[in-house]
């Protein structure tokens, strides 16, 4: 057995350590702080959701602003300022800069610019082009476009009838024996079509229907070659001094199958000594689709045609194209025509003067809301020995309104709007209502399930029950119902939405009350006599608030999408600017003009991240368990 030993202590071993210093309570090193300085200290710790806190700050603020100061348009249609392109730098930058590109676009041979809507001159195309690519390859079609050039003009029998000749012949053109006249043709021949179809044909001089009164070109032949014929000569020949007649084309029909011939090029020239030099251009032609494109029903512009006529191998050209859109709509106008009151309108404005004695050299240009730059000519009466009107040249943009060229940062939609200010405008009213919703439905979903978590029992199960029956109801069919009968206003999608949006928060705040309810805390709050309300509002509440509050600010982005939802199925909003009826409008565009949605879109992608970041910072923050923490 082991034995024990002992320490003998003595009095003197042992020494005070603070037998000379005054033992208190010290002062705290940190600040007394409240729960929500805690909270706030804690949410500016967490950087992204201050990301997010910022950039819904923003939007917020411009929803506000934007629609207020902007002072473009949202309201009348526009169509001459539809589809703008957007602009924030000047054109000719590359980037952002009012122009758009065309590639693989239909080439106007004739006026050597893109095939444009009509709506342009091809003045304002002209000087709007940055670049402007003709591609190599040409395209031959067999119909009349006219931005074709070149092919041959078809002279066709009907197939239904045979023996039956078809004629084209020209306008009636007097020769005299001292003009020097040639006519030469160019026909298309068995490399340019089906050699099978083509058929027989002559051409001649025609000044009545005897014999004699004919000048045969070339008689019946399948020969296509070019023809070069001396009218002249021939007139001599013929002891002729005049001759008044057409050119026709006849094509004999023999069978029951249509057979044609395919005319490249008319040309009748005169000598010096020639007096009808405008004729004899008018009927010549060397582009028979120009031609054709200028013709009336059966009517060959100074040429007629009996049976079948058409175009085959007709050429288009593409190209492709940078254009500034805004110079295009805004540019320098072509020659206007302006009334006496009107230009007297704006003298009286003082925004020019004009002395019409003196004429268009008078016009000074006194202000920038005159919309006329310069005056190239009057209309004075006779008979009043007054100014009647003016014709005048100036920049659209003045006629249109505005004092300098406009600039639309996320470009112009189909009605001419301004999708910046519209945008906004319309996040404006999705965000009123959302947040509306999102309130009445935290606070009526707060009070059901804090009353049904807390009381539980048969309290808990009846309200349950009823929860279940409305969530059956399919949310679709109960905001049809309500715009049916009460229409398609920003009230009626306030009711049908909060009928069952409330239930959300009302089962999150029921689980919350489950779990907390049974804690120390409340038990021992309870044990001292505190009232339900109490232990409610100032107990279980509070504890319960992340997860209720985040999910009710989740709550306005989803109401926004929901409008979305609703304006894809014509149940959108009515006679409001709205999100949602927006980009139902535009998505249509998405393959032309991506900027109308891709901009509203970024801008709602913003707003649903913002709105995260944010609720995920405020539920941490207000979390009472993580109060003191970092």
């Amino acid at each position: 057995m082991e034995e024990k030993r002992y320490i003998d202590f003595k009095p003197d071993d042992f020494t005070l350590v603070q037998q000379n210093v005054r033992i208190t309570d010290k002062k705290l090193d940190t600040k007394p702080t409240t729960f929500m300085k805690d909270a706030f200290r804690r949410f500016c710790k967490n950087k992204s959701s201050v990301a997010g806190a910022i950039i819904l700050a923003i939007l917020i603020v411009l929803t506000i602003l934007v629609p207020w100061l902007s002072p473009h348009n949202i309201t009348n249609v526009r169509t001459s300022e539809k589809f703008l392109a957007p602009k924030l730098f000047e054109a000719g930058t590359g980037y952002w800069d009012g122009t758009r590109k065309g590639e693989h676009v239909v080439y106007d041979a004739v006026n050597q610019v893109p095939a444009l809507s009509d709506k342009y001159s091809v003045a304002s195309i002209q000087q709007s082009l940055i670049s402007l690519t003709i591609e190599p390859d040409h395209t031959f079609i067999d119909s009349a476009s006219p931005y074709g050039t070149g092919g041959y003009i078809v002279v066709a029998t009907d197939a239904a009838v045979a023996d039956k000749d078809v004629f084209m012949s020209s306008k009636p053109i007097s020769f005299t024996d001292k003009g020097a006249y040639m006519l030469d043709i160019v026909l298309g021949d068995e490399e340019n079509v089906n050699a099978s179809k083509l058929g027989e044909y002559c051409v001649y001089l025609k000044a009545g229907e005897r014999p004699e009164d004919k000048i045969m070109v070339r008689d019946f032949s399948r020969d296509y070659s070019p023809i070069s014929f001396n009218i002249s000569q021939a007139m001599k020949d013929a002891g002729m001094s005049s001759f008044t007649g057409q050119v026709v084309f006849e094509v004999r029909s023999t069978t029951d199958a249509f057979r044609y011939i395919l005319v490249e090029s008319v040309k009748l020239s005169g000598g010096e000594r020639a007096k009808n030099l405008d004729d004899l251009a008018a009927v010549s032609f060397d582009n028979a689709t120009v031609m054709i494109n200028n013709a009336d029903k059966n009517d060959l512009g100074y040429w007629a045609c009996s049976g079948r006529k058409g175009i085959h191998n007709s050429e288009i050209f593409y190209c492709d194209y940078v254009i500034d859109t805004y110079m295009l709509v805004y540019g320098d106008a072509d020659l206007v025509t302006y009334s006496a009151t009107e230009l007297n309108g704006w003298i009286d404005k003082g925004w020019c003067s004009y002395d019409y004695t003196v004429g268009p050299e008078s016009f000074v240009r006194l202000s920038d809301e005159c919309p006329v730059d310069t005056v190239e000519s009057q209309t004075v009466l006779k008979v009043t020995k007054k100014l009647s009107s003016i014709t005048a040249r100036g920049w659209n943009y003045r006629k249109m309104g505005y004092k300098e060229m406009p600039k639309f940062l996320f470009g112009t939609d189909a009605s001419g709007f301004d999708l910046w200010k519209r945008a906004f405008a319309g996040l404006r009213t999705s965000l009123i209502l959302g947040v509306c919703t999102a309130a009445f439905c935290f606070a009526f979903g707060l009070v059901w399930g804090a009353i049904s978590g807390y009381f539980g029992g048969n309290v808990d199960l009846f309200m349950e029950r009823f929860c279940e029956i409305l969530s059956g109801v399919p949310w679709i069919v109960v905001m049809t119902l309500f715009i049916l009968h009460l229409g398609n206003n920003i009230l009626t999608f306030f009711l049908a939405l909060c009928m069952t949006g409330w239930m959300g928060t009302a089962a999150r705040t029921r689980t919350q009350f489950y779990r907390f309810k049974g804690r120390e805390y409340v038990l021992a709050s309870r044990t001292l006599g505190s009232s339900d309300i109490r232990l409610i509002f100032k107990h279980i509440l509070p504890n319960s608030m992340g997860t209720i509050i985040t999910a009710s600010v989740f709550m306005i982005t989803s109401v926004i999408f929901s409008e979305a939802t609703l304006a894809y199925l014509n149940l959108g909003l009515q006679g409001v600017q709205s999100f949602g009826v927006m980009m139902a409008g535009n998505q249509q565009y998405l393959g032309l003009y991506p900027n109308l949605v891709i901009f509203p879109a970024v801008i709602l992608a913003l707003m649903e991240i913002s709105f995260n970041l944010f609720g995920n910072g405020l539920r941490d923050a207000i979390n009472p368990s993580l109060k003191g923490s970092d």
